[in-house]
């Protein structure tokens, strides 16, 4: 029971952290407070106690996130930044190999920093900001890891294009999830 009041308190502190951000997002804080909640108690029933860290904090971030992106079709520098250092910390608590974390995390934004280049539109400065972050902790999972997130990814983001009305399609929901899905059951 501890883990979900702890999740459903972070989320109605991450509904606050959008508020006073600049450009800041407002978010009902149940929409952040209740999957946050529901995501921590997958994680600590899923993964291993001493990776827990990674999903918690991945979870965390990644419902503000998802929440600002689908809400402003835009990941906000402020969270986007601070993914590196937290997961990175997150990542160095569960003993993982930092190593690929750090190979994880330039391969992953090489290939978004690539695509962003290569057709602007098609994906946004947030999305490739936020990629380091997420191929680190894809890296630590196993270079399998990434591959299968990206490829995740594709599948998630072209279910929003199917729910969202047109207008810009948001990436971080795809990314962030697929990453979240891999850090809980990927191979270990």
């Amino acid at each position: 029971m501890v883990i979900p009041l702890s999740g459903f308190s972070a989320g109605v502190l991450g509904s606050r952290v959008l508020r006073v951000l600049p450009r800041g997002v407002d978010v009902r804080w149940l929409w952040c407070a209740l999957p946050t909640a529901v995501l921590w108690s997958v994680a600590s029933a899923a993964s291993p106690p001493r990776w827990l860290p990674v999903p918690l904090a991945l979870a965390w971030l990644g419902v503000l996130l998802v929440a600002a992106d689908l809400r402003c079709r835009r990941l906000p520098d402020a969270l986007t930044l601070s993914a590196h250092p937290v997961l990175g910390v997150a990542l160095w608590l569960a003993g993982a190999d930092l190593e690929r974390a750090v190979i994880g995390c330039l391969v992953f934004s090489g290939l978004h920093a690539a695509v962003h280049l290569l057709a602007p539109a098609a994906l946004g400065g947030g999305d490739v900001k936020l990629s380091g972050a997420l191929g680190a902790v894809l890296g630590s999972v196993s270079w399998l890891a990434l591959p299968v997130g990206a490829a995740l990814a594709s599948a998630i983001t072209l279910v929003v294009a199917l729910w969202r009305p047109p207008g810009g399609l948001p990436h971080g929901p795809g990314a962030v999830g697929a990453t979240w899905l891999t850090s809980v059951w990927g191979p270990w």
